[in-house]
Formats: C-alpha cells, structure tokens, sequence
C-alpha cells in the first residue's frame, strides 16, 4: 500500500501553540547564532521569518524547522572572510544566500539526496565536535569580557584562559548565572523545552533591575520596530560566493539530512531528503530577498517544535510569522538584552552538542583505526581550517574509507556443484583443464579491487580446453570501466599453442588412455577410383560437358 504524499492540512490548537513556543525560542537562539558568526544579531531574528514559513510550506519531513543554526552561521562568515568581504554588508548577506538556496534547489531538482550517504558518521562527528568548539571559542569573548587577537580556534580557548586575570568580573558573573538559571530549570521536567528562554528573560531581567554595566545587544545594533526590508544581491560577487555557497550547502544539508529520519511524519506520509533540499533551497531563496542569513533544517528548533505538540506543518508556519509579530510590536526590547546572556547560553549550547556527540565518539573509536584517524583528521580541519574547507575534505575522506572498505571486501571465490547445491569454495590456484570452472566475484565493482582480483584469479597458463563462468552479482549501475577492461582482458587470454606431438587430447582423470589412430574420412567422403564410363557431378555453375565418348545416360553414343 503506497503511504499519501505529505500536504497541507488543517492547522490545529496544538501547531499554534508549538509554533509560538518555536517563535519565541528563535529570538535568543537566532541572536546567538549570528552573534556566532560574526554577524548582526538581528539577522538571526529575519532567519527564522521567511525561511520558516517557506520551508515549512514545501518540505517532505512536515515537522522540520528551517531555520539559522550555529554551523551554517560560521560557515557562511568564515565564507565571507575568505572571499575578501565584508560580513556585515546586506547585499553579501544576501547574495550568499540566494546563492545557497539555488544550489540546493540544484541538488533536490536533481534528487541527490544520496550524496549526504558520503558523508560518513565518522567525519560528520569530527565536525560537529569542531564546530561545537569553535561556538564555545567564538563567544568566551562575550562571556568574559576579554577579546583575543588569535584567530585560531584552539588558540582563541588557550589564549583567553591564559588571561583570565584580564577577565571582566560582571560579565563573567552574568554568565554564570546564565547557565546556573538554565541548569535549575531544565530540572523540572515540564520546563525543560524552556530552560534557555527562561534563563533568557530570569537573567536579563535582573541585570536590567540592577543596572549591571555589561555589554548588550544595542551595543552591537539597534532591532528597528518593523519587518525587515527587502535588499537585492549583488551580481558582481557571484563568482566570488559561488564555491563557498556549495560549501554552506553541503553543511546545511548534512546536518538536516537526519530529521526525516529522527522526526517521522505524524501523518504517516513518506519522507524525501531530496524533496527537503528543494524545499530549503527555495527557503533560502525568499529569504535573501529580506536580509536572512543561509539556512537549513535545525533539529534542535525542530526538537522544540515536536516537544511543543506540534503535529502538522502549521506549527513552522505559525512559528515565523508569530517571530514577525513580536519584532513587529516589540522588537526594541531585545536591544536591552546582555551579551553575556547570549555568550553563556551559546556556551551551554556548544556543550550539548559535545555531550550530544560523546556516544558517537566513543562508536567510531570502537570501529577501527581508520574511522578514528578520520574523525580526529576532520576536527582538527575544523579548528585549523576555513569550515568550506574542513566539509570539502572530510568528504574527501569519506570517499576514501569507502574506497579502502571497497577494496577489502572485493573477492573471487568458487562455486562448486555438490550434491546437487552450489557451495562456496577457495579458487583454485591453476586452472584446471577440460573442466568448467564456476567463479563468484563478490563486491561493488570499484576500481580499487583490480589488485585484488588479479591476485585472486586462477592462473590458466597451462589450461586446455578449460572454460570459466564468472557469476557476478549486485553489480552497480554505474560500472567500473577498469573492472570491466579487467575481466575483458581475462576473457580474450588464450593459452600457448602446443608443438604438434602435444595435440593429442589427454585422457581425464580416471579413465584409461585410448590409443591414438590416424583419422579416417566418413563412408560417403570416401575417395573412390575415376570410371570412365560415369559422369561426374559438374562443379556448381558450370555447365555439365557431354563428349562423343561419354554421352548422356539413356542416349546412345555417337559413332
């Protein structure tokens, strides 16, 4: 029975409520994430408007909230810094943007959904470790009031805590309340979907009652009491953006690729990753056009929105438009939030996500060295490298176990016929002769299992009259044209012709050798002597010749 494609539906009670709770979250969260970056705060409010509601209009997974997350956020400046522009410049902001939009429109119009399969989970944990690193070491800044010169990651947390004399005392007491308030309420299991946004509005309040000199958000940019304003992207940095738009792409599609998964659809509707990538893709291109940083499917909003009681794709759409209200009617007053708030419930975050991976750290060092010498490669590209970069290579690497696994797995074994079933066998080392030899080639057809075939093979030098079946199964749709030039090259060997006293053919084992006589013609090819009284049968398109002397039968002959 073929499971209904997903649709609109009707809205519920519940899809309003989830998607206040989700519009509400996406203030703290969106600031902290383009605070993060590098960016303007107030850009992570817009990314959780028209992303939203588009995405939630299209996607495949009806639950997922696309929105701006901590990843897709330093990427994309860390794309923008090595392009040579200017990250808080709007028209970069959304050229980027609709760039990245229209790449993944790209990639679901061509459904390569499969494409995240090469990531593996091994480099996928690699990154997400970096990238928590690099959240915890992009705001200790905010959290300690201490700004380090190092533009290292590693560098950035050595640097910091090696001045902590230079450390500003409110700041760091205003973080630590942060995360202490965060942590009280997370212990009431009712509160725990709304332990950072309490601790949002608990700290922030007291810090305003009290009038702590710290740093806030109006330091860094004024929230205007509206809807953001449309801006064009410029065409002159396309070339520019353009590899580091696939960059972003890759990173924002790997991390929403496991929530069709993670967040089955409640009404029993398949899931389609390539569907989701189209639906992020377009997305990302309306939400360029009003000042949204690159987006992508966010499982921890979309973690808020199901704990809510989300149950429909309502519960994204009323998420951004009721974010678009509360900037609308009350966006000033989140210029008075501190920015040691922020950098403390950025810090929590960054811990989740290490806390979040520590299972899988801990499978991959269980697996083998080759995955581990992969997750440890990864992060460390994460921390050392521009994060286009680190993806790009930590997709390299993936493709690089597989060849190594590929490579392994590949074998040739033999089938024999006993009692009347086919068993499994080790290949004969020659090959025999006047036998048909079965053999089994099992793997995927990569070039990488040439080696190992040709080591495999049965040498057939001194074979006669030996034939080989090869039974291959499971063989790829794209083959490998060195596999084939392999196996072609095994079909057309011949073995070396015999001087004349070895053609005889050779007796097989057990029986007794016949002796050898001299070949005879059949009864009716027999030569017979020349009678000069018969005619013999004219060669075919020759007239038949009568003489005197030998006239045709039943005539007589001519004297």
């Amino acid at each position: 029975m073929r499971r209904p494609k997903p649709s609109l539906g009707r809205p519920k009670p519940k899809d309003a409520v989830a998607g206040f709770v989700t519009g509400l979250f996406s203030i703290p969260e969106g600031m902290a994430y383009a605070s993060i970056g590098g960016f303007n705060p107030v850009l992570g409010l817009y990314a959780g408007m028209v992303p939203t509601t588009v995405g939630s209009l299209f996607s495949r997974t009806v639950l997922m909230t696309t929105t701006l997350t901590s990843a897709i956020a330093l990427t994309s400046q860390s794309v923008l810094s090595s392009a040579g522009l200017d990250p808080n410049d709007l028209d970069n902001v959304a050229t980027l943007t609709v760039l990245v939009g229209a790449v993944m429109l790209l990639f679901g119009l061509l459904r390569l959904g499969a494409v995240m399969s090469f990531v593996s989970n091994a480099v996928m944990t690699g990154f997400t470790t970096g990238i928590a690193l690099q959240i915890v070491a992009g705001v200790l800044g905010d959290a300690t009031g201490y700004e380090t010169d190092a533009h290292n990651t590693i560098a950035k947390v050595v640097d910091s805590f090696a001045h902590v004399a230079d450390w500003d005392l409110p700041s760091v007491l205003v973080a630590l309340s942060t995360v202490a308030v965060w942590a009280g309420v997370r212990r009431v299991p009712r509160l725990e979907p709304f332990a950072i946004l309490g601790a949002l509005v608990v700290v922030t309040a007291v810090v305003v009652g009290l009038a702590v000199d710290v740093r806030d958000v109006g330091d860094i940019g004024s929230i205007p009491d509206g809807l953001p304003h449309p801006v064009l992207p410029d065409p002159g940095v396309l070339t520019e953006l353009l590899p580091g738009a696939i960059a972003v792409a890759l990173v924002a599609l790997a991390q929403a690729a496991g929530i069709g998964a993670a967040v089955p659809n409640p009404d029993g509707s398949r899931t389609n990753v390539s569907g989701d990538f189209s639906a992020q893709g377009l997305a990302n291109i309306a939400g360029g056009f009003f000042r949204a940083l690159p987006t992508g499917g966010s499982l921890s909003r979309t973690g808020v929105a199901t704990s809510a009681g989300a149950q429909t794709r309502w519960a994204g759409i009323f998420a951004g438009i009721f974010l678009a209200l509360m900037v609308l009617l009350a966006g000033g007053v989140a210029e008075v939030i501190p920015m040691p708030v922020i950098g403390g419930l950025v810090i929590v975050i960054g811990a989740e996500l290490v806390v979040g991976r520590l299972p899988d750290i801990r499978l991959v060092l269980r697996t083998g060295p080759l995955p581990a010498v992969a997750m440890v490669a990864t992060f460390a590209a994460t921390t050392q490298l521009p994060l286009q970069q680190a993806i790009l290579l930590g997709a390299g690497l993936s493709l690089l176990l597989y060849c190594i696994s590929a490579e392994r797995s590949g074998r040739l074994r033999a089938l024999v016929r006993d009692d009347g079933r086919w068993r499994l066998a080790d290949v004969p080392a020659v090959l025999p002769s006047e036998t048909v030899t079965v053999l089994h080639y099992e793997g995927a057809s990569l070039f990488a299992e040439v080696a190992r075939l040709e080591e495999s093979w049965p040498r057939s030098t001194d074979a006669h009259h030996a034939v080989v079946i090869l039974h291959a199964r499971a063989m790829p749709d794209v083959p490998s044209s060195t596999i084939l030039k392999a196996l072609r090259r095994r079909a057309r060997a011949r073995p070396p012709r015999l001087p004349p006293d070895d053609r005889r053919p050779r007796p097989r084992a057990g029986r007794p050798a016949r002796p050898h006589r001299p070949r005879r013609r059949p009864r009716h090819r027999q030569r017979r002597p020349a009678d000069p009284g018969v005619l013999r049968r004219p060669r075919r398109g020759l007239r038949r010749r009568r003489t005197l002397d030998h006239p045709a039968p039943g005539r007589p002959a001519v004297t």
